[in-house]
């Protein structure tokens, strides 16, 4: 039996696709503008037709040319910096914003191409923008049915604290419902990232990337207890003069996973303790690139780049959708299909 195709815009490094040809679709083209991201999706997704450019730059036409199918699912991840919690927070900033109009971007795609699906993700606060409302009025208009929900990827089996936005609209069904995720079992740090060997002992070069620090920090962290263990456990005196300023936010800063517990939400800064709760349970280390990607639930054997540039690496990482839960939604949508007998 042929698998239905889909498109993957704003693709990143392949997080979204990776779940959706788990769930079975044959993913057969994608759009993503940046470079490294580019490459390191069609080293995991070799069959795929990327288109490396800016979405603004890109019709459906070309699109169907490249993949010579019609298309059965499109789905997204638009970048959601505008719409984040901190950027928010300067509403005049927020609304000049170019990236909270791409958006259009891909209803532009979709008005072209009317696929039977569609699913953008995004983070929560996206539902509180004009450009939100503006979108699925449009969506419905071209007769899809909508639901969007906020959900959390802990209920999809991420072992980590992350709360998205999902929308899924249908062609077919106008009583589509986004899954919730509820029946899955969680999963921990421990079930992700226990028994891998240590960073010094790996031939996987992900594995071997973490954060260095000079040898205050480095004895600060040896000071931080084990399994959870935070920087407020710290004596005063390995308090960072920051960190010693009443009111201060961002308490996880220097402070450890705990094995059976869910991890924080793995974002671009993964890969600094300074930057949230990023050091492995036991080790004095951060978590190293390898494991924050499982901790994403990407495969183990899904190929990064090396590169000499840690920030970049980890927002590639970060930004990425966890396969796991693109699998689940995937598993819905293919759902729906075999209920009318179709994969058109």
């Amino acid at each position: 039996m042929l698998k239905p195709v889909a498109i993957d815009l704003f693709s990143g490094c392949g997080g979204l696709s990776e779940g959706l040809k788990q769930a079975g679709f044959d993913v057969r083209g994608a759009v993503e503008i940046d470079q490294t991201a580019s490459q390191t999706y069609i080293e995991n997704h070799p069959s795929t037709k990327l288109v490396n450019k800016d979405i603004k730059e890109v019709s459906g036409v070309e699109l169907i040319k490249k993949i010579g199918e019609d298309v059965t699912l499109i789905a997204g991840c638009p970048p959601c910096q505008g719409f984040s919690t901190l950027k928010t927070k300067k509403k005049k900033n927020s609304l000049k914003d170019k990236r909270n109009e791409l958006i259009f971007e891909f209803i532009r795609i979709v008005k072209e191409l009317l696929p039977t699906f569609i699913m953008v993700e995004n983070v929560p606060g996206l539902k509180d923008y004009l450009h939100f409302n503006e979108a699925i009025q449009e969506l419905t208009y071209l007769g899809y049915g909508i639901d969007y929900q906020i959900i959390n990827v802990a209920d999809f089996g991420v072992p980590q604290r992350r709360k998205r936005l999902v929308l899924m609209g249908s062609l077919l069904n106008k009583n589509i419902k986004v899954p919730i995720g509820d029946s899955v079992k969680q999963t921990t740090v421990r079930d992700c990232i226990y028994g891998l060997e240590k960073p010094e002992e790996t031939d996987d070069s992900l594995h071997s990337i973490h954060s260095k620090h000079n040898d205050r920090i480095k004895k600060m962290i040896t000071l931080i207890p084990g399994d959870g263990g935070s920087r407020k456990d710290l004596p005063q005196e390995y308090w960072l003069e920051c960190h010693k300023k009443g009111g201060v936010g961002f308490s996880d800063v220097y402070g450890r996973l705990s094995w059976d517990q869910l991890s924080s939400t793995i974002t671009s800064g993964c890969l600094s303790p300074s930057k949230g709760r990023f050091l492995h349970p036991e080790q004095n280390r951060s978590i190293s690139a390898r494991e924050a990607a499982l901790l994403q639930t990407f495969p183990i054997d899904y190929r990064f780049p090396v590169l000499k540039n840690k920030t970049s690496l980890a927002q590639m990482i970060g930004n990425a959708f966890p396969p796991g839960v693109s699998k689940i939604q995937g598993e819905y949508f293919m759902s729906l299909l075999d209920k009318i007998g179709s994969v058109s």
